[in-house]
């Protein structure tokens, strides 16, 4: 569960994900789910009660699961899988990409615990699983920022045909996102304009990113917000725009720097020849230690404070360099 003093200072709203698959569950009969022993961890408990005949629970055996969705796919189901991220990614990456990716199984697989949301240390912080999941071809990945977010997923994943990885927040998920908001596979939103600085974040981060560029803006810095829910297929359109308009940008995940969103774009900027100073907010290629998230998140720098500091060190190299002096025809 997300620690409370994570959604303490938002409303919340109780296992958006759960609630959802249920929905679409009532409308689809070929959906499936399927548990490797993390049933009452990953709230599909709505779901099992529902439908109880299209609920199938594999036990400690991720390799397996993933195997036995592809098959059920095969079978004209549309398998839903549940587990936490570390092991969906790291114990069963070969069985993703053979049995689902490789020929493009309408398999979705809701990895919970993503990130630093966890007290338990290494073997259970997925802080790479957007990376590796970003390599598949054919495969979706998605990085949902609070319950609104999730519960939009839920809808636009039932209606996709193909593999998806979409991280999971279980138990009582914050809500920030504005009145509005409409999440679609492959595009990124724009939520609110700046012209001094952008900052890109996807997932949780978004809440620290809308908090930094506050907190921007009582310094007298204007600063835009993209959020970047899919991180496959990227909207790079989305990515360049914005890089167009202001002339330093910061990224902010909630996983390593390397290979995520701030790998992503920093793709975009360099293929299509775009130079900004470009400052990554994210756990820096290390394993993080055990604790309760809020020290894990102030430990590594996920905070709104030091986006705040990457998004004013970004501006100062701007200025150094002269992108601030109306350098935006760059393409």
């Amino acid at each position: 569960m997300i620690d409370s003093e994570l959604t303490a200072a938002r409303n919340t709203r109780s296992m958006p994900f759960g609630a959802a698959l249920v929905e679409v569950g009532r409308r689809r009969e070929d959906i499936v789910v399927l548990s490797a022993d993390l049933a009452k961890y990953t709230d599909i408990a709505p779901y099992v009660e529902m439908f109880p005949d299209r609920f199938f629970q594999i036990g400690m055996a991720e390799q397996n699961m993933m195997g036995i969705a592809g098959g059920l796919w095969r079978s004209g189901f549309a398998p839903w899988v549940t587990t936490y991220g570390v092991f969906a990614t790291r114990r069963a990456y070969d069985q993703i990409a053979i049995a689902l990716a490789l020929g493009r199984a309408d398999v979705k697989i809701i990895a919970f615990l993503p990130g630093l949301t966890t007290n338990g240390g290494p073997t259970h912080q997925a802080i790479e699983d957007l990376a590796t999941m970003r390599a598949l071809p054919n495969m979706v990945v998605v990085d949902p920022a609070d319950a609104v977010e999730i519960t939009q997923a839920v809808e636009a994943l039932a209606e996709y045909r193909g593999p998806v990885y979409m991280r999971g927040l279980r138990g009582q998920v914050p809500v920030f996102l504005p009145d509005g908001y409409r999440f679609e596979i492959g595009k990124a939103r724009m939520l609110q304009e700046g012209s001094d600085v952008g900052i890109i974040s996807t997932g949780l981060m978004l809440e620290y990113a809308l908090d930094a560029a506050d907190e921007l803006a009582r310094q007298g810095v204007s600063a835009a917000v993209l959020h970047v829910s899919t991180l496959k297929p990227f909207d790079g359109k989305a990515v360049l725009s914005l890089a167009r308009d202001v002339p330093a940008l910061v990224t902010a995940e909630n996983h390593t720097t390397i290979g995520g969103l701030g790998g992503a774009v920093a793709q975009e900027l360099a293929v299509a020849g775009l130079q900004r100073p470009l400052r990554l907010c994210g756990v820096q290629d290390r394993f993080a230690e055990a604790g309760m998230p809020p020290y894990l998140f102030r430990r590594y720098g996920l905070t709104a404070a030091h986006i705040v500091e990457l998004a004013t060190e970004a501006r100062d190299a701007a200025k150094c360099s002269g992108a601030a002096e109306g350098d935006h025809a760059t393409s």
